[in-house]
């Protein structure tokens, strides 16, 4: 079988709905659903949150990163933590949680590296955006973050299954932006009930052209995307911006310009992304 053949069959696979998802994963979308609940309030939430021991670690680091807290004083516990961040935060750290997950079923030394390396993409990507967000474009910070953080679920999905498609993912990766990236991401994003405002972001991503000065959520997932230092091992083969030419974009906003706005807030993004790094 060759790669499109490959990238067809995994492709056909997701729009029949017959994602191989971990355990784990599984349990992850539970909590997911448990949160979007209405009658779910902050204890609950924290206890859910608690019985998940890196997602309480990582809340808590979020709720300690620059980003959310302002006022200096250390943050030690997860139900302090939820409050400070509220659900819809709390919300796009389990849609985190899960994107990690699939790299659980990675077990090839060369896939995990990929893995690990669009998590670092990823984490970039999100931290980004949720600064553009609040600073340039004004479109809702933590429904950007979150964005960010689902934005290439295809991928890691992807990379879980790589091992079953020997040479998938050799040489130029073409087919997977011209084909899969759409195809088995937009049915990766469906399983997970991704909202779609979200989704039609994420479509712009794929589909778009960089606006100057951004506007719309679109825009900022692209920007994002596009200055975030670590590219995407999906990306990196097939040509777009580097990180070297997406580092002069630069535009007026107000009384400042990106270049200032991203040095004033350099701060918030290495310390909001080292906490999804975690």
């Amino acid at each position: 079988m060759d790669r499109l053949e490959a990238f067809k069959s995994i492709a056909a696979e997701a729009a029949r709905g017959e994602l191989v998802f971990p355990t784990n994963v599984n349990a992850s979308l539970k909590l997911q659903q448990a949160l979007d609940d209405p009658d779910c309030h902050m204890e609950k939430a924290a206890m859910l949150v608690q019985a998940e021991p890196l997602l309480a670690a990582r809340t808590v680091a979020i709720a300690n990163s620059v980003a959310y807290n302002h006022s200096g004083g250390e943050i030690t516990n997860v139900r302090t933590a939820v409050m400070r961040l509220g659900f819809q935060t709390l919300r796009t750290l389990v849609a985190a949680l899960v994107v990690r997950q699939f790299g659980s079923m990675i077990s090839t030394p060369s896939l995990r590296n990929k893995a690990a390396q669009l998590w670092e993409h990823t984490a970039h990507v999100a931290a980004l955006a949720q600064v553009i967000a609040k600073r340039v474009t004004r479109v809702d910070p933590e429904t950007a973050m979150f964005a960010g953080i689902v934005h290439e679920v295809g991928g890691f999905y992807l990379l879980s299954r790589a091992k079953d498609y020997p040479g998938l993912l050799d040489g130029d990766l073409e087919d997977w932006v011209e084909y899969g990236q759409t195809k088995i991401g937009r049915s990766v994003l469906k399983q997970l009930a991704v909202p779609d405002s979200v989704t039609e972001a994420v479509e712009a991503l794929w589909y778009g052209f960089r606006a100057l000065p951004p506007e719309t959520l679109g825009d900022t997932l692209l920007l994002a995307n596009d200055l975030a230092p670590v590219q995407s091992p999906l990306q990196q083969n097939v040509g777009g911006n580097t990180v070297e030419s997406a580092s002069t974009i630069d535009f007026v906003v107000g009384d400042g310009t990106l270049a200032s706005i991203l040095e004033e807030s350099a701060d918030e993004v290495q310390s909001l992304t080292a906490a999804l790094l975690m």
